[in-house]
């Protein structure tokens, strides 16, 4: 039962309860745009994955999004400077691009792993970022003893590294990353 000379605590209460210090301190403006990124899968599960991820999300390139998939058995290439550099083919096509043209302009790499089959892709991948000044995180999905290569890959190259088992994760990772 609630007293009567208490007023209810509602939702909007703190905003209106703040001082004029306090409110110097709060973020008037427009939210930050969303990263240039992109959404590599690691493996043919991935690939799964990222296609169902890319559908929800409007195409396989939705906004500064693009999702791609390395296919395993694909050969790491060096090219100038150094930079790691594999083939890596649009969620949905045949068409082999180059990752260091599609690091062009990104600000952000996330991988998807769901075996170990990508793992020296995820180092080269995680390499060539770093060299670059681009910010990465990944997802492996899977028990830990099946996908522990694609865990230990990515660990030095991921700020974000989640081990899940549920594909959603994906999705709310990347909503989190304005990805």
């Amino acid at each position: 039962m609630s007293d009567p000379g208490k007023r209810p605590t509602l939702l909007n209460s703190s905003a209106s309860a703040a001082t004029a210090a306090e409110a110097a301190f709060r973020i008037d403006g427009p939210p930050p745009p969303p990263r240039v990124s992109r959404v590599v899968a690691l493996d043919p599960g991935a690939a799964t994955v990222i296609r169902r991820v890319a559908a929800m999300a409007g195409g396989t390139s939705h906004g500064a999004s693009h999702f791609l998939a390395y296919r395993p058995g694909t050969p790491v290439e060096y090219i100038s400077g150094g930079l790691p550099d594999v083939a890596v083919y649009p969620a949905e096509g045949d068409a082999p691009l180059r990752f260091a043209d599609e690091m062009e302009g990104a600000d952000m790499v996330f991988m998807v792993a769901t075996a170990d089959d990508g793992a020296d892709a995820a180092a080269a991948i995680g390499e060539a970022c770093y060299m670059s000044g681009i910010t990465t995180g990944a997802v492996v999905f899977g028990e830990e003893a099946d996908v522990r290569h694609a865990v230990a890959a990515l660990r030095p190259h991921a700020r974000v590294l989640l081990v899940t088992q549920d594909e959603d994760d994906v999705s709310a990772v990347l909503a989190g990353l304005r990805a």
